[in-house]
């Protein structure tokens, strides 16, 4: 069972982590404290979907527009230019999911397909 202290726990930890890292990748200008704010409504809404039991192809899509929305607000409020890997990061996890979702789709096509008839008239 998951207990909401525990999903607040991880989820707290998971918030500091991102925060410290990429605050440790990003220029000096922008805090570890302007970074918690910008992620911390994301980490909010990805553990409410936690605790809600949310189906786990939903969550990661979820997940990922969420990490993607974070990266633009931590563009938006970065008093400089941040570096073209961190842009590319934030859109790393849409990617993936959308790979990995056209692949089980590609996947169910194949077993989906007839068999071919063998009866000749």
């Amino acid at each position: 069972m998951r207990h909401p202290i525990d999903i607040v726990a991880m989820f707290a930890a998971i918030w500091l982590l991102a925060s410290m890292v990429l605050d440790a990748l990003t220029p000096k200008e922008l805090t570890a404290i302007m970074i918690a704010i910008a992620i911390g409504p994301a980490i909010v809404i990805t553990a409410v979907f936690y605790y809600l039991r949310c189906p786990r192809t939903d969550f990661a899509v979820i997940f990922a527009a969420l990490w993607l929305i974070s990266d633009i607000a931590i563009a938006f409020i970065s008093p400089k230019e941040l570096p073209h890997f961190l842009i590319v990061l934030g859109f790393a996890p849409a990617l993936l999911i959308g790979i990995v979702l056209h692949w089980q789709r590609f996947q169910r096509r194949h077993e989906q397909l007839p068999a071919p008839s063998v009866k000749r008239s």
